[in-house]
């Protein structure tokens, strides 16, 4: 491979950066409270950007912790089935309305269905979460 079509290596080339964002995702993990839920959203978010090196890690740590394969097979289709709760339903849609960025999405629909479920708090932990996964989907798209 030729060293024009060679990966960025984000984290070597800037660690005070991949520093400073690990840092980042421990506070936001903390915060988000519930790993369950925590692992879903990173998940999702990785298939809709295509991200395997990140699909691949999600799945492991969420199996780690105790999520049901079932489960994560169905997540691609997690509109469709019943082993979903209504806050992780919310949650998702939430997920990909922030990942997939779609002018024409109304959000006002989507916080009244969070608040049904969660606190300000848990949603701006939510919302936190969701954009970290993004950042760090974009930069292992990047490297690999």
């Amino acid at each position: 491979m030729s060293r024009s079509t060679d990966a960025i290596q984000v984290h070597q080339r800037l660690p005070d950066v991949t520093r400073a964002l690990t840092g980042a995702q421990a506070a936001v993990a903390t915060a988000a409270g519930d790993h369950r839920l925590h692992h879903l959203v990173h998940l999702r978010a990785s298939q809709i950007n295509q991200c395997s090196y990140c699909v691949n890690m999600h799945l492991r740590e969420a199996r780690e912790d105790g999520e049901q394969q079932a489960r994560l097979d169905q997540l691609v289709v997690w509109r469709h089935v019943d082993v979903f709760s209504s806050a992780e339903k919310a949650a998702l849609a939430w997920t990909e309305a922030l990942t997939r960025l779609d002018p024409g999405t109304d959000l006002a629909p989507l916080r009244t269905r969070l608040r049904l479920h969660f606190g300000d708090a848990e949603i701006a932990a939510l919302t936190a979460d969701i954009a970290m996964i993004n950042l760090w989907n974009r930069i292992m798209v990047a490297d690999h």
